[in-house]
């Protein structure tokens, strides 16, 4: 899988130093691999939720950070939208669920 674009993983890791290694751990195995449908990027990435079709939450870091990346199994890559703490992807679900 191709990530696009790890700017917003190294701007998180500069505000959240304790990110940076689950972030980089995280991501590595996702350039490392090819999935083809959601059950396999849960089996190698146990902590991953699919919420809208392509849209996936991955827990990091023992649950203290979320990532929310548009995963194209198509074309192999991974598009990433949001990098959060725990509790402000709490603050951004909520406010989906409320704009719905």
């Amino acid at each position: 899988m191709h990530v696009i674009t790890r700017k917003r993983l190294r701007e998180f890791g500069a505000l959240h130093p304790a990110a940076v290694t689950p972030l980089d751990d995280c991501f590595r195995i996702m350039e490392a691999s090819r999935f083809e449908q959601p059950s396999e990027v849960k089996e190698v990435l146990g902590q991953t939720d699919f919420i809208e079709g392509s849209l996936a939450v991955f827990d990091i870091g023992g649950n203290k950070f979320r990532v929310v990346a548009d995963v194209v199994f198509r074309y192999q890559i991974v598009l990433l939208r949001e990098v959060f703490t725990h509790k402000e992807y709490d603050a951004w679900s909520k406010a989906r669920r409320k704009g719905r």
